[in-house]
């Protein structure tokens, strides 16, 4: 998440005096294309972000970053804008160079007919395709390669692109905002404004980076959001907005369900769904998903992300409300969350808190998160917390929330 709680970038100064790299100049080399990559946060789906730099005699002669899938890679960018003076230089670049026709030809074939001697990479390619040939090929061709610089960084880098290869399901963030004693709304269901008016904004910057944007049906009737981004720059991106609905309770006259907003809404439903209700909202521009039911009759998540993947998009925001960040928690669905804490008390013990559904029975139970970052915005802390790990769990997540009885979709 570029400047979005950034990870800290691996250690190392840069100073290209003279033309041997010293091992701290090849990290912030490295850190560089990285960087670059991330210039195409939330852009590139279904492909990862991925920046390269050309080094020649001492200094930086091409950059490049992968834009958006079916456009050049970043290797090739790189080697455009470095020109002749890329034979015999050293690429960084932040994955395995892909050595496979896709959309664009194999970035291979361009470093080896550009003659580069060396190349570094932070992280071997999770596609079975590429996963190590990419590296192989170009050994193979006389070039140096050195896997593994800034690792961990580039592991951050490509962690939702990793996750669809290995799962088949997109990287999930839950987003919640909350009062100092977790409140999410008053116990008559007011809840605007929780948080304050600087973290409003970074919500709005979360969905400029986010493939798609869900929300239950509840939300949709008691708030009535749009679920656009509204930011002061030219062209935000307004990630697909996807209501989990599986009676087709939301009313028709959402705003969500306009046909004067922009970007795309889709209605995720079941067999269960009214045929009219549902042919009047695809009048309107709204797709429908018709998607298998869970045990309970709800829409399967698992089945609407995978296919959120197979509309080739990667990664998810989750805002709401309990009950559908319940479902998502209680299936092991959540791979981050995103929370804000607004210096508030609100009270009440029918006040709603963020994750509903049926909750554990013992605190062995409870989901832990892995790593955490704390930042102030205006007022309030935001809160980054990792995937929880569910290793001591007795019951499965999926069993757990098939057994839930509080609705998914709230």
């Amino acid at each position: 998440m570029g400047g979005l709680f950034q990870a800290s970038a691996c250690p190392g100064g840069l100073s290209l005096r003279g033309f041997v790299l010293t091992s701290d100049q090849e990290i912030e080399l490295m850190n560089r294309a990285i960087a670059l990559a991330r210039r195409a946060e939330g852009q590139t789906s279904p492909n990862p972000m991925v920046g390269a730099v050309v080094v020649a005699d001492g200094e930086i002669v091409g950059e490049g970053y992968h834009r958006k899938a079916g456009r050049a890679h970043a290797e090739i960018e790189a080697l455009e804008a470095a020109g002749g003076r890329a034979k015999g230089a050293t690429v960084y670049v932040s994955l395995e160079p892909c050595c496979v026709q896709g959309r664009t030809p194999p970035c291979t074939d361009a470093l080896i007919q550009a003659g580069v001697a060396s190349l570094a990479y932070a992280v071997r390619d999770p596609n079975p395709k590429v996963n190590g040939q990419g590296h192989r090929q170009l050994e193979e061709a006389g070039i140096d390669v050195r896997p593994g610089v800034c690792r961990e960084e580039g592991v951050r880098l490509i962690q939702a692109f990793s996750k669809m290869t290995r799962e088949g399901l997109p990287w999930v963030t839950a987003k919640f905002a909350m009062s100092l004693d977790g409140k999410i709304a008053t116990r008559t269901g007011h809840s605007r404004w929780i948080s304050s008016e600087e973290s409003r904004r970074f919500s709005h910057e979360l969905r400029q980076i986010s493939d798609v944007i869900a929300v239950g049906a509840g939300t949709v009737t008691i708030d009535n959001p749009r679920l656009t981004t509204r930011l002061d720059i030219s062209n935000p991106s307004h990630p697909l907005r996807v209501v989990v609905d599986s009676r087709g309770r939301a009313p028709i006259e959402s705003e969500i369900f306009s046909s004067s907003l922009p970007g795309q809404t889709v209605l995720a439903t079941t067999q269960r769904v009214d045929s009219g209700y549902a042919k009047q909202l695809e009048s309107q521009g709204v797709e429908v998903w018709q998607l298998p039911a869970d045990l309970n009759g709800r829409v399967d998540l698992v089945a609407m992300l995978r296919k959120i993947v197979d509309e080739e998009m990667l990664t998810v925001l989750v805002e709401g409300g309990s009950g559908l960040l319940g479902s998502f928690f209680e299936r092991d669905l959540v791979d981050r969350a995103m929370i804000s804490v607004a210096p508030k008390i609100i009270g009440g013990v029918d006040a709603p808190s963020p994750v509903g559904g049926l909750g554990i029975p013992v605190m062995g139970d409870a989901l832990l998160f892995g790593e955490m970052d704390v930042e102030a915005r205006g007022v309030d802390l935001w809160i980054r917390a990792e995937k929880p790990a569910r290793e001591t769990q007795s019951r499965s997540p999926v069993e757990r929330s098939d057994r839930a009885e509080m609705s998914s979709e709230d």
